[in-house]
This record gives C-alpha cells, structure tokens and sequence, in this order.
C-alpha cells in the first residue's frame, strides 16, 4: 500500500522557528519529524511513501529516495496552493489502489494496520481516523451511527453545535475513484469538499475511532507538550519508559559537577559545563555549549546553540545557532535561529524572538 504525506506549506502557527525550515525537518527529539513519520509507516510495512509539497524544500536533499532508511520516496510539488485533497489530487499518477493519506503535522501511534483491516472488510469509499479532544471547536466534528458509518461532519463548531468530542484525526484510507471527485489543479479540501460531497452522493464513509496518542503539533506549546508526552513515556520506544531516563550522544562530555535530572536527551559533541543543572524534560541537540551554573529545565534547545555562564532558561524553545550570553534570563519564549541575547537581559514571559535578531537589555528612559 501506498501513503501519501501531506508536507504543506510554511508553518505560520510554528514561527519563529519555521522561517528558514519546513515544518517537516522540525527536530523531535533531534530528528526531523518527517523522519518520524516515515519510520511509523514503514513499521505498518508501507514503505512506498509519496512526499506531496507545497514548495520544493530541502526535503530532498535529506532523505533522498529514501533507500538509505528503507523505504522509497517519491516528490510530488504544487505549482499553487492545493489544499490537503488538490494535493493527492497532484499525485494522482501514483495512485492506482487503496492508499493513505496523513497530514504532515500530526505525530500519533494510531494503528494504521487495524484501521487498514477494517477498511478493507467494510469497503468504503474512505475511512477516516478519529480521536478524542477536550475541545472540538478547533477541529473537524465527526458524527457516526451506531455501525461507524458517517452520518455528518461539521468543521470548527460552536461550543452549541459539538456532539461528540470525536474529531477527524488527519489519516485517511481512500479508494483511487474518489480522486475523480476532486477537480485538476484546483484548490479543494478532504474537509470542506471532498468528504461532504460523498456523503451528499450517498457513498459509504466510515469512521476508525482510535485513543491512540495522538497531537497536532503546530504550534510552540504543542511542540513543547509532544517532547514532554515523549520524554515521559508515552514515547517508550524512543528509550524514554520511566520519566527519569538521561541518554546522552556520542562524543558529548559532562562536568562531573553537573547535575541532570531526567528525562533528558543530550545530543552528539555537546559539552556540559561544571555545576550545569538540567531539569527535566530537557533536550538538547548536537554541537551545543553549556557553560559553568547555567540552568536549564523544561525546554528545547535545537544544534549548535552556546549557553554562556549563569544563564537560565526555562518553558522555552531555542533553535539552531542561537548564543546567549552570560546571566540572560529565558522564561516561555520561542528563539528563532541565530538570535543573540546580550549579556544580563531578561525577557518578557511569551517572547516570540525572530531569526537573526540581537536581544539588548532594555534601558530606562
């Protein structure tokens, strides 16, 4: 069976951490979520992945054919904007049998396996995955009857309108004659267009109801809660089972007078300086300086970024290339790469830093 990855465009929710990367090559848990993606499919034994853009990224140059990972990769690139079923409808050359499709920002251990045997005894024209949320009204709504069949689908609604807390959860079985339904070239959703004019045609849709871990992780504060849901176990297959694990990477030294208290995930060459304290859930990714009495506790540091002396960062994302000087103070905020913070600065709770950006202390007027 075939899978179709809905890379998407530019990732304005994940700015500023998306300006010089797609969202696809954003590191979980040092390394790119695609990567995760693909690795999930091929252990459901697809691994004849097909990558559908809305850019030609640096993708390619990654992951090349992906033999090298044990799959095989193929590019399909929109001229225009597609919306998520414009974008199947761009590989339609590839797809001649039942196939699958997921939204590119979405990580989830949801059993593709079961879904595709249910899929496959019932006969639908589609099945879609659904997961339980606390709050529908940011979601597509799904309601089913009693046999799973689909009976209606309502997209973001009022608190007055939610029925079911169950919400499309961005995987799809489809059959290859529903992309006639989609017009060439146009911009159409599975959502909005495809999926409610089949159930208006009367075509069988039904519903694969999963409680699958299961995150949408578009923005910052979804990013930060999937590496603490990984780093805390629900991630066991990445080494991480009891909440306390440290892994450390190759070539990385720590200062015996270091403290770090798991989970914490340290990446390749890094050097941890002499009373370093890392409290959990940390990451930190390859080539990174963390230098003497720096405090580091719940948060994401991506490649390459130097902690000067007594620096403290808490709650807080910094990606790749960043410096922060000696006593700068980080707390809920977002780094775009290569930001520099002088020396002794404080920011503000929910800082959204730009890439390139020097953070000088403020001064009174």
């Amino acid at each position: 069976m075939k899978a179709v990855i809905l890379v998407g465009g530019e990732a304005t929710r994940l700015h500023p951490l998306t300006y010089n990367i797609p969202k696809a090559m954003v590191p979980v848990l040092n390394t790119p979520f695609l990567e995760h993606v693909v690795h999930y499919l091929s252990k459901h034994q697809i691994k004849d992945i097909i990558l559908a853009q809305s850019h030609l990224h640096s993708l390619q140059s990654y992951f090349g054919d992906g033999s090298h990972i044990g799959v095989k990769l193929s590019y399909v690139v929109e001229d225009a904007p597609l919306g998520t079923a414009g974008a199947v409808k761009n590989a339609e050359k590839y797809l001649h049998e039942t196939f699958l499709v997921l939204n590119g920002d979405i990580f989830t251990d949801l059993d593709i396996t079961a879904m595709i045997v249910s899929h496959l005894e019932r006969k639908p024209k589609a099945t879609i995955a659904l997961t339980p949320v606390d709050d529908p009204t940011s979601y597509g709504l799904i309601e089913t009857n009693a046999q799973g069949r689909v009976t209606r689908f309502l997209e973001k609604p009022k608190w007055s309108q939610v029925t079911t807390n169950m919400i499309n959860a961005g995987t799809y079985l489809l059959e290859p004659d529903v992309l006639n339904y989609i017009p060439p070239q146009a911009n159409f959703s599975f959502e909005r267009g495809l999926f409610p004019l089949l159930l208006e045609q009367g075509k069988p849709i039904y519903a694969c109801p999963s409680s699958a871990y299961w995150i949408d992780m578009g923005t910052p504060e979804k990013y930060l809660q999937l590496h603490k849901d990984l780093l805390t176990g629900k991630g066991s297959q990445y080494g991480f089972t009891s909440g306390d694990e440290v892994l450390i990477g190759d070539q990385s030294y720590i200062h015996p007078t270091a403290q770090i208290k798991g989970p914490t995930l340290i990446g390749n060459n890094c050097t941890i300086g002499q009373k370093v304290k890392l409290k959990g859930p940390v990451v930190i990714g390859s080539g990174c300086t963390i230098l003497e009495d720096a405090v580091i506790e719940e948060s994401i540091i991506w490649r390459n970024v130097r902690l000067e002396q007594h620096v403290s960062l808490k709650n807080s994302i910094v990606a790749d290339n960043c410096h922060l000087n000696a006593s700068s103070l980080i707390e809920d905020s977002v780094l775009g790469s290569n930001v520099t913070v002088a020396s002794g600065c404080k920011l503000e709770p929910g800082s959204r830093i730009s890439p390139g950006t020097i953070v000088e202390p403020k001064t009174d007027s």
